[in-house]
């Protein structure tokens, strides 16, 4: 049966329930009223000390997902997991708060609760009313907190100021952004709990009167291990799929909520430059809002209403860093980010793409040694690298080239070094020669990479990828790229006067790809 707190009572969890992986639910409406429900975690001394801990609609799971926002579900307004044995040693703390979006108060709410639920159990509920509140426009309603275990403390506590004096007091400061509106699903996309053999549910209404609303089933993770499986572990760095394709420049990992409008300056449904009319305009970059078309109020603002915000840091908004809690994050087609402290591989990069970086990172000169130098020379694939360490973020571009992250997980990419920005230390490299008959010296040479990293390809303008075929030709200075597993032959036109044959391509050496399906080639619109 779940216990129920009033505001200022805490427990330890482990009083409540031997599980760590739990469910955390939080129900709060009121007549009008929109709110951005979010997680702060906090160090020893109550700051967000690190921003890929605030777990909010645009960045809904810490980097090691410890904490993962699960959305609307199971009768309550917004919900999190929480895997307490995989929350970092420096996280102590770990605040659920909820805002009004918009304009409103809190003393307009009605009964709302936060619960905890482990095992399909709820185990905790505190519960409250408007009456508790009066002008404030956000409240902290609980605490997992780290004294000696992890506890539980109900706060109930109003803030005055909405979600900016809530971000400064925990140091942090606001990304200005129109959150998509929360939406109630019938119930959770995942196993409902087992049966209980009790006559009525383990949980039941908060406390205080409310709507008449029969709450779901909460999902069933957090079970102890002695009475239900583990949960499945969550998949870490480099052990998603391979992606290779296709390589158009990203924006992030996740779209926005909301679609994005036209390009800024442009007016509704104008196709950009190079893109063909009728296709979609591209979503804004992961973290950011596109801006409206001039002259027009961004989505969800009635006409007439002034925009907030408006001056320099309105007009910096769109270029601010993007951070979507991976080791690797494109800022945008040209510049690429990496996190130092997430993987604990050091990177190696092309000398001089440094543009910038934040925190403690040494560079050092990455040598290829006595014979690594003279196989680079004599192949044309030498490569001057850097070694970057530490605790930081790097900012990597080169000459205002496409980059894009290619994650490989035990299988095997060709590049050539000329379109090699960067890649993660525990890959292997090597130079592979491509043999021929058609071209002086008979070979062609090209780097080979793999293991399980990422490795940063740069193009000159979009590339496309293609699917290997037994008539598939590429040019060879247009040719960025090829899976590994691909047969390369290299097929020679040169003929005597070729120019009067019409039907000739005008390249003198093609190669030829084949192999099985799922091999491919990526090609740029730019000859080197």
């Amino acid at each position: 049966m779940a216990r129920e707190f009033q505001r200022g009572h805490k427990a330890k969890i482990s009083d409540l329930t031997p599980g760590t992986d739990l469910y955390v639910g939080v129900q709060i409406s009121g007549p009008g009223l929109t709110f951005d429900i979010s997680c702060f975690g906090l160090d020893a001394n109550e700051q967000l000390s690190d921003d890929r801990y605030f777990i909010f609609f645009n960045q809904p799971k810490t980097p090691e997902e410890s904490i993962q926002l699960l959305g609307a579900q199971a009768g309550d307004t917004e919900s999190f997991r929480v895997t307490l044995d995989r929350i970092p040693a420096n996280i102590h703390k770990l605040s659920f708060t909820a805002t009004i979006d918009g304009a409103g108060q809190m003393s307009q709410v009605g009964p709302g609760y936060i619960r905890i639920v482990a095992g399909g159990e709820e185990v905790v509920r505190y519960a409250f009313t408007g009456s508790e509140f009066t002008t404030e426009r956000a409240v902290m309603l609980g605490d997992f907190y780290l004294k000696d275990v992890w506890r539980f403390a109900a706060v109930g506590q109003g803030f005055d100021g909405g979600l900016d004096a809530l971000l400064k007091n925990f140091g942090g400061e606001v990304a200005e952004e129109a959150p998509a509106a929360p939406q109630q699903a019938a119930a959770p996309s995942f196993a409902p709990p087992p049966q209980a053999t009790a006559p009525a549910p383990s949980f039941g209404a908060p406390a205080a009167p409310q709507a008449p609303q029969v709450p779901q089933p909460a999902p069933s993770f957090g079970a102890p291990a002695a009475q239900a499986p583990a949960p499945t572990p969550q998949q870490q760095m480099h052990a998603a799929p391979t992606i290779a394709a296709p390589m158009a420049p990203m924006g992030g990992t996740v779209p926005p909520p909301a679609p994005a409008p036209a390009p800024y300056g442009q007016p509704p449904q104008q196709p950009q430059f190079g893109q063909v009319p009728g296709q979609p305009v591209p979503a804004a970059p992961y973290g950011q809002q596109a801006p409206a078309p001039y002259g027009q109020q961004p989505p969800g603002v009635p006409q007439g209403v002034p925009q907030a915000g408006a001056g320099l840091q309105a007009a910096l908004q769109p270029y601010k860093e993007t951070a979507t809690g991976q080791r690797w994050t494109p800022q945008n087609q040209q510049l690429m980010r990496v996190d130092l402290t997430m993987g604990g591989t050091p990177v190696l990069a092309r000398q001089g793409s440094m543009v910038m970086y934040q925190g403690k990172v040494d560079f050092s000169y990455k040598g290829a040694g006595f014979a690594g130098r003279i196989v680079g020379n004599a192949t044309g694939q030498e490569m001057q690298l850097m070694r970057c360490t530490g605790r930081g973020q790097v900012f990597l571009a080169e000459d205002g080239s496409h980059l894009h992250a290619i994650e490989l997980q035990g299988d095997g990419i060709c590049v050539s070094a000329e379109s090699v920005l960067a890649f993660d230390e525990s890959l292997q490299h090597e130079v592979r020669r491509i043999e021929g008959h058609g071209i002086p010296g008979g070979a062609l040479f090209t780097m080979q990479f793999q293991g399980t990293g990422t490795i940063i390809v740069k193009t000159h303008g979009v590339p496309v990828v293609l699917p290997v075929t037994p008539t598939t030709f590429a040019d060879c200075n247009a040719i960025v790229a090829w899976s590994s597993a691909s047969q390369v032959i290299i097929s020679s036109q040169v003929r005597l006067r070729r120019n009067a044959y019409p039907g000739h391509s005008g390249e003198t050496v093609n190669l030829q790809f084949r192999g099985a399906p799922g091999n491919f080639i990526v090609v740029q619109p730019y000859e080197v």
